[in-house]
């Protein structure tokens, strides 16, 4: 059950003073390290963050640009961020307490096959019904146009607004950045909002609706009215230039999904991240917490980390900041202790799925992420580029931002991210090289 991460604001850097300190928090049951006291390393990269983001972006390099001399440093005594899989073999469970599955895209798929994971892979079934709980009634998401008329969670005038809506037919933009909740009351209508984007956005970003960007949040959707003035004229406008632009031929290695699906590994999330810890071996560090990064005198960075062998720096000529973006100060706000999340949990549960007179389920747990999900809110996309601006003005060459608040919250954007964040870095490295 994740809980929202503060909003992004734009760090600032000054040209004159040249250190940036950055906290991480260290897992109290720290692992080994491979580091003499004292050490000093160097890398041609050093990915700060061995979450999801960070790992894939290590990968990339070494697959895709042929960049091997790179580092992931981890501050926990585990590889993968917020994917906990928790399994009990012998009582035949597993289920995760964080992200719980992927849309499977080719960049996602491409990574579980460079993992050594193709056959690990689990696709759900296309077919399966889907369900909205409303007003304490399991209701059947629509799978097909056909269904429209007799999905019951809206009226016959809230499927008309909204109809009308994504035709066009609805008060223009208002020339300025709106809330996901301004974006769909305006283009679709009170109903589709209240019954199904704000519960879909409860679930995905643990937000509010009213404060996230539609731009940052849900760009594709934003940018089909921007690109064919309504979101059905954008949808046309995209699918006539896909037919323009065909996408280049597909690598044969990748499984086929069926349908529009979600997928997940055999035994559990948790295994791409463990299986890129083992490809990459002896350069993912585990238990190094970053105190400092300073812009070295000649050419690119000095970080300097506290280790379970003591202190070690490290000199490289790039660095990816994959690390929670928690730069506001936490704010105190009341939280469901986790024995009232439990019982929420279970009552609601019986509400959807069995009878509320069953027996106790055999199971039944709470995860509490208290900074999990980045929230988007209106405004995010510019005080990123804000941040990046200050960096690239303050001569910080070659130090880039990646990670979830960055790319996207989703584990698939996650991974795209990573590859577009090694692309910017071999480009950066290539470049270095001819200084």
């Amino acid at each position: 059950m994740a809980a929202a991460a503060p909003p992004l604001r734009a760090p600032r850097f000054h040209a004159r003073h040249r250190r940036i300190s950055v906290r991480c928090a260290v897992a109290s049951d720290a692992t080994e390290a491979p580091a003499a006291p004292g050490a000093r390393l160097s890398a041609d990269c050093v990915v700060v963050g061995g979450g999801i983001s960070g790992l894939c972006t290590a990968q990339a390099l070494a697959t895709k640009h042929g960049i091997g001399d790179v580092l992931v440093t981890e501050a926990r005594a585990r590889p993968g961020g917020n994917i906990t899989t928790v399994e009990r073999p012998d009582e035949g469970y597993l289920w995760e307490e964080g992200p719980n599955s992927f849309q499977p895209s080719d960049p996602v798929l491409t990574m579980a096959v460079d993992s050594g994971l193709k056959e690990d892979l689990v696709f759900g079934d296309p077919n399966a019904p889907r369900f909205v709980l409303w007003e304490g009634k399991l209701r059947p998401v629509p799978s097909k146009p056909a269904d429209l008329p007799f999905f019951d969670l809206m009226s016959i005038p809230g499927k008309l607004r909204a109809g009308l809506g994504a035709l066009g037919i609805r008060p223009p933009p208002p020339g300025r950045e709106e809330s996901v909740e301004e974006f769909v009351r305006r283009n679709l209508g009170a109903e589709v909002f209240e019954r199904l984007i704000e519960p879909f956005c409860s679930g995905v970003y643990a937000g509010d609706p009213s404060k996230l960007s539609m731009k940052a949040a849900f760009g594709k959707v934003w940018r089909l009215e921007e690109a064919g003035g309504s979101i059905i004229g954008g949808t046309i406008k995209t699918i006539q230039e896909r037919g323009k632009n065909p996408k280049p031929e597909r690598d044969p290695r990748l499984p086929k999904p069926k349908g529009q699906t979600v997928a997940s590994f055999r035994k559990g999330l948790a295994m791409l991240p463990n299986a890129i810890t083992s490809r990459l071996g002896s350069k993912v560090k585990l238990s190094w917490k970053l105190t400092s990064i300073t812009k070295s005198d000649s050419k690119g960075y000095v970080l300097v980390y506290e280790t379970p062998e003591g202190i070690v720096s490290v000199q490289a000529k790039s660095v990816i900041m994959t690390i929670p973006s928690y730069v506001a100060s936490d704010i105190l706000r009341p939280l469901s202790s986790e024995s009232e999340l439990v019982e929420a949990v279970d009552r609601d549960l019986r509400k959807m799925l069995i009878n509320p007179r069953a027996v106790d389920p055999y199971v039944l747990g709470v995860r509490v992420w208290p900074q999990a999900i980045p929230q988007f809110l209106v405004g995010h996309l510019d005080i990123l580029d804000a941040a990046k601006s200050a960096l690239n003005r303050s001569g910080y060459d070659g130090l880039f931002l990646g990670g979830n608040y960055v790319a996207g919250v989703a584990l698939g954007r996650c991974v795209e991210g990573a590859y577009e964040s090694a692309s910017q870095i071999s480009d950066f490295l290539t470049k270095y090289a001819y200084k």
